[in-house]
């Protein structure tokens, strides 16, 4: 499994790009999980209050599962260390593996700029493997200057999955 982080600050594109990534391999026949930070303060957003599921979980249950229709919700009462979610999100055992965020955890990462000020407290992340927008940026291997070369992000995309690093065992 490969597995990259798509980083960056608020609005800067992370799910549009994600989104789109998505679609790319799936179109290619790989198999894609994605795991995601929610980084909007608070809890994501939980199913109805007057599921059985979300009834277990609000009496206490310290996990509650559901599954039909060919689909799985998994709630926890806590939030696991990165390295646990990342096991939970590889359960299918994907091809590929995505996070959104987490930007401060060990990983190879595409970082989306909106502006040189994002690059300054951004460009010491380790893993840093792509760096898109802001067309000042120089100091970069690999540079996109627009989220807007789909084109461009597709192939760097495609190339960097035919690479032998960025496997891993979870």
């Amino acid at each position: 499994m490969k597995t990259l982080q798509v980083v960056g600050y608020k609005n800067s594109g992370k799910t549009t790009l994600t989104s789109r990534w998505i679609c790319l391999l799936k179109n290619k026949g790989l198999s894609v999980a994605v795991l995601k930070h929610h980084g909007h303060g608070g809890q994501p957003a939980m199913p109805n209050p007057s599921t059985d599921t979300m009834q277990f979980f609000g009496s206490g249950a310290d996990v509650s599962v559901v599954a039909g229709g060919g689909a799985v919700q998994i709630l926890l009462n806590e939030e696991p260390e990165f390295a646990e979610l990342k096991v939970l999100a590889a359960i299918g055992k994907p091809d590929i593996l995505l996070i959104e965020g987490y930007k401060k955890e060990q990983g190879e990462k595409v970082v989306l700029l909106r502006d040189a000020g994002d690059w300054e407290s951004l460009s010491g992340l380790d893993g840093i493997q792509l760096v898109i927008g802001c067309p000042e940026i120089t100091a970069v291997s690999s540079h996109i200057e627009s989220a807007q070369n789909v084109e461009q992000l597709d192939s760097w995309l495609l190339d960097w999955i035919e690479k032998e690093d960025g496997n891993e065992t979870v």
